[in-house]
């Protein structure tokens, strides 16, 4: 066989000609997932296209992986057609992620882009014969029908409507759109240009994908299994220890002696094999994530560890690798003893080893490279910094878990937080964790209040919600707190059985007499209230038995105080509902204490519509009045007009005698194939139901806005009338209804400004010339006296050359978070009043104001 031909090519290249990527009968059905392939591909590309708006300069690309071609022998009237032998995976999630974003640019009228994106996915019609499927790649496979069903949906498309939606290439797909949708923002947005044409260039002509191309007469089956059979794939930290020791006999260091005292990771420990997610990986490689991503505060992908490595030496790190392996190696080993304390039945675990141990149980990885980032011998903090800062990122992490909320974009923040804070000083580090993780406000990220926990985990099916290793944590972790309060040690974690109270099969020995007292008592059957643990499990009979004798059996089990302060509290009495409630308020109280949040904490979004997620039905309409019950709703397409719909008193649409929960499911009756019902219904005055439910959604935003708008023109307000009153050559406005304001310094593009920003109210010295150079000169004039300032200035200050804006600044952060806590307005006026007064004293240091004239 002749030596095979690879090609290194962008997705442009490689599909732009009508042309069909055929998947075998033989090769397996799509198996990719979110955790383990979408979300990591998604924030490879989003970081991609990012660097490109902020970092133009910057040739930022992503490589996809490689692919194995074969080509078909030549027919007559055929496209060119290859048969995929390798790579079907990343193929088919790449189609779907340019097809996704393609509908997105199309609904906004983005034609172009869209038209760019299409090309990729779809054959031009003139070129495919009359039957064929147009699409570019073919499942021949049990993946095809719901493959071409969602490739050929019409845009907007309703996946849940789809006769496929539960397949995982439906839901691949719904999953890009709802990514790629939230980046990009609305269409009428001002970042929406921009990034959709960043995003489109990235899709286009930014990713690398390896193709090996085989002829038709060559044996694939060969080139298959020397490149997926042949030997043992190596491991990040196999690519990362091979290049260690080439640096180190590059630089003349002594490579034997390095491997046998600072190289750890050969030992059973490191080389056995963890789930991160659906994926397994050698211990040793996922420490050489986290450390990386602490050293650098940044996301890393598993894919990515060995490469960003590699560029950490070459470019990040000032030190020989001799100097810098014991310090991989000591925070290797500290990692190493909180693993195995985390796997110890009994004896008291710290507030580091604990942090460990839930995550065990939770199956994160998340906080880990935070645990080693706090522990860098560099920095050597005092272990009460350390155990506050680690309480309050573990409370963040679990009171989302609580609520059942995704971590998807909380590595991000993790990172963050890590960058932020890598030169705050100890004594100020945990307040500024703290107070960074209580100003989130999105929904993807925040830090979720005491009210709403305890409404959610008031009625919550905990037993059938969460994994029992998690739920089992959370038990564990009231029992610890019953357990301190008299200096009992912890529990063992010994996997100690789940116990309903009130038994699961209650029917037959608690029976109640009306279906209303069933409904009731089934509700609470898998309440957090409802259960305990036990030092071992009851026999069936015992534990679906009457509650006098199963109170009898559970007195053996007193010794874990959960179960002996029920016993305690229940003598004479039955088990009931109201006892249920009871205590479930009682343990979401306990868990409350074990992860608090700060005082005054009630963890608010901006994003209510982004939480609720896809949560607006037809009856939501009819709640909010901008429906009612009897209003028609008419067909818009052309082939249904005249075709009518009525919302019924039961908040269903009535359509040919029957009943439908959705208007997508009313639209499909007609069309008898998939429809986003939202676009095909009108209501009487020509507007798409799509725009009422806007109308919806959007009315609460307007009236929250208007509010918004009256509480800074009251804070403004009051702020410039005591500006006046204190310095009154500063400014002579009044108020403003913006969430900034700027007051001169004499200078023409040089201003103070204060602004309430999602992270709090801050004052800044902002250079907003219409020159972005001159921005740019004063900055750096002043960040090369940058001691000198912030000595005079008194503190630390954020400095933010705002790289790809016009603008450039220097910020004073405050520690005020809200707007809205109004008995916080004096002394936040206070302070941003003495703010503005001590960056005009630092300006005046420097030799005043006219050392910014250029």
């Amino acid at each position: 066989m002749r030596w095979v031909e690879t090609f290194k090519r962008a997705p442009l290249q490689l599909f732009n000609m009508p042309q069909h990527f055929v998947i075998p009968l033989f090769q397996r059905p799509y198996v990719w997932k979110q955790d383990e392939q979408w979300e990591p591909l998604w924030q490879d590309i989003r970081r991609v296209a990012e660097l490109r708006i902020t970092q133009p300069h910057v040739a930022a690309q992503h490589f996809l992986g490689a692919v194995v071609l074969q080509a078909h022998p030549a027919g007559i009237n055929r496209v060119t057609t290859w048969n995929v032998i390798d790579g079907q995976q990343r193929l088919t999630t790449l189609q779907l992620l340019m097809d996704a974003t393609h509908a997105l640019l199309a609904a906004a009228g983005a034609t172009r882009l869209a038209d760019q994106l299409e090309m990729l996915t779809h054959n031009p019609t003139a070129y495919v014969p009359e039957g064929e499927s147009i699409l570019k790649l073919r499942h021949l496979n049990n993946d095809r029908s719901a493959f071409d069903e969602v490739m050929t949906a019409e845009a907007p498309i309703d996946h849940a409507s789809l006769e496929r939606s539960e397949s995982q290439l439906v839901q691949a797909h719904h999953y890009f759109t709802t990514v790629v949708s939230e980046w990009l923002g609305e269409p009428a947005g001002p970042g929406f240009p921009d990034r959709s044409e960043q995003l489109t260039a990235v899709l286009t002509g930014e990713l690398t994908i390896v193709t090996i191309e085989l002829l038709a007469t060559e044996n694939s089956q060969e080139i298959f299994e020397t490149l997926n059979a042949r030997g043992t794939p190596l491991t990040a930290a196999d690519l990362v220890r091979n290049f260690v020791f080439q640096t180190i006999e590059a630089e003349g260091g002594d490579t034997r002696r390095a491997y046998k005292e600072l190289w750890p990771f050969e030992t059973k420990f490191w080389m056995k094999e963890v789930s991160v997610g659906r994926n397994f990986v050698t211990r040793s490689s996922l420490f050489l994530n986290q450390w990386l991503a602490a050293e650098l505060g940044e996301e890393i992908s598993p894919q990515s560890t060995f490469a960003r490595f590699k560029a950490y030496v070459d470019h990040d790190v000032q030190e020989a690798m001799v100097d810098l392996l014991p310090r991989i190696k000591q925070q290797a080993d500290l990692y190493h003893a909180w693993t195995e304390a985390a796997t110890r039945p009994s004896g008291d675990l710290s507030t580091v080893e604990m942090a460990m141990y839930r995550m065990q149980s939770s199956g994160i990885e998340l906080l880990k490279p935070l645990l080693i980032w706090l522990h860098s011998p560099v920095r050597a903090l005092p272990q009460s910094v350390i155990e506050r800062v680690v309480s309050a990122a573990e409370s963040w992490v679990i009171r989302r878990q609580l609520l059942r909320m995704t971590n998807s974009d909380l590595g991000r923040i993790v990172a963050e937080i890590m960058a932020a804070n890598r030169d705050v000083p100890a004594d100020e580090l945990a307040d500024r964790v703290v107070g960074q993780l209580a100003r989130l406000n999105v929904a993807s990220t925040y830090w979720p209040g005491d009210d709403e926990v305890r409404q959610a985990m008031t009625v919550e099916s905990a037993y059938r919600r969460f994994p029992r290793p998690r739920l089992r944590a959370y038990l564990e972790a009231i029992e610890n707190l019953y357990r301190a309060e008299t200096g009992q040690p912890q529990i063992e974690r010994v996997g100690h059985p789940i116990e309903h109270i009130l038994p699961q099969k209650w029917q037959d020995s608690w029976p109640v007499a009306t279906p209303e007292e069933e409904d009731e008592r089934q509700q609470r059957v898998h309440r957090l209230g409802n259960l305990t643990l036990l030092t071992q499990s009851l026999n069936s009979r015992v534990s679906n038995g009457p509650w006098t004798t199963k109170r009898t059996a559970l007195l053996q089990h007193n010794t874990i105080k959960l179960t002996g302060r029920l016993i305690d509290s229940t003598e004479g009495d039955e088990w009931s509902e109201t006892r249920i409630d009871e205590r479930t308020t009682r343990m979401v109280d306990a868990l409350l204490e074990v992860w608090p949040v700060p005082e005054g904490h009630l963890g608010r979004v901006i994003d209510p519509q982004t939480k609720a997620g896809d949560w607006v039905e037809l009856k939501h309409l009819v709640e909010g009045d901008v429906l009612r019950v009897g209003d028609r709703l008419f067909a818009a397409h052309r082939d249904f007009a005249g075709r009518e719909a009525t919302i019924g008193a039961d908040m269903r649409l009535h359509l040919d005698g029957k009943k439908f929960d959705t208007p997508s499911g009313a639209a499909k009756h007609l069309r008898k194939k998939a429809t986003n019902g939202w676009y095909f219904w009108t209501v009487a005055d020509g507007r798409r139901l799509r725009e009422v439910r806007q109308q919806f959604l959007g009315g609460a935003e307007a009236r929250d806005a208007s509010a918004r708008a009256a509480l800074y023109r009251e804070f403004w307000g009051q702020t410039f009338e005591r500006m006046r009153a204190q310095h009154p050559e500063w400014t002579r406005a009044t108020t403003s209804s913006a969430s900034w304001i700027d007051v001169s310094l004499g200078v023409p593009g040089v201003v103070v400004a204060t602004a309430w920003y999602q992270s709090g109210l801050a004052v800044q010295l902002y250079f907003n010339s219409s020159d972005p150079e001159i921005n740019d000169q004063r900055y750096q004039w002043l960040h090369a006296r940058r001691a000198q300032f912030e000595q005079a200035v008194g503190e630390a200050l954020a400095w933010d050359a705002m790289v790809g804006r016009k603008a450039t600044r220097v910020s004073l952060e405050s520690p005020f978070l809200y707007l809205d806590r109004r008995e916080e307005w004096g002394p936040a006026i206070e302070w941003l009043i003495a703010a503005q007064r001590r960056l005009r004293l630092g300006v005046d240091t420097l030799g005043g104001v006219d050392a910014f004239r250029l």
